[in-house]
């Protein structure tokens, strides 16, 4: 039973963190919406998604760095990404080399931010659901 729980968890955990990681790439693309000769970038989401759960790239501090001697350095998750980030193809390219399509970034990003908002709150009703059946009457 906990290992269920557990594992039910940590896939809403990997996800929820997965969708704030792109939520900062979504981000990114709108802030440099004006500077000439950006390239928007974006990832799959379901493809990262079974990645992280096949290949169990996600712990309890984020993603893990493969080490062989105690040397070298000590990477957190917050100091690199290890997504496979594409470039965005233009609909309509710009004259300044930018393929910052507002539109889309915007729609984009919303989505995202539902979708977090949904996985946050699914996670919070589940643990009250576990909260309420723990405690006596």
């Amino acid at each position: 039973m906990i290992d269920k729980l557990d594992n039910e968890l940590r896939f809403q955990q990997d996800a929820m963190s997965l969708r704030a990681e792109r939520q900062q790439v979504l981000a990114n693309n709108i802030a440099n919406a004006d500077t000439p000769n950006f390239r928007a970038r974006d990832f799959d989401f379901s493809a990262e998604l079974s990645s992280a759960l096949h290949n169990g790239r996600f712990n309890e501090r984020g993603i893990t760095l493969a080490t062989t001697s105690d040397r070298h350095l000590h990477a957190d998750s917050d100091s690199f990404s290890t997504r496979e980030l594409q470039y965005r193809v233009p609909d309509q390219p710009s004259l300044d080399g930018n393929t910052v399509d507002m539109d889309r970034e915007r729609a984009q990003f919303t989505d995202n931010a539902v979708k977090y908002q949904a996985s946050l709150t699914l996670l919070s009703s589940k643990l009250q659901s576990l909260k309420t059946a723990m405690q006596s009457e």
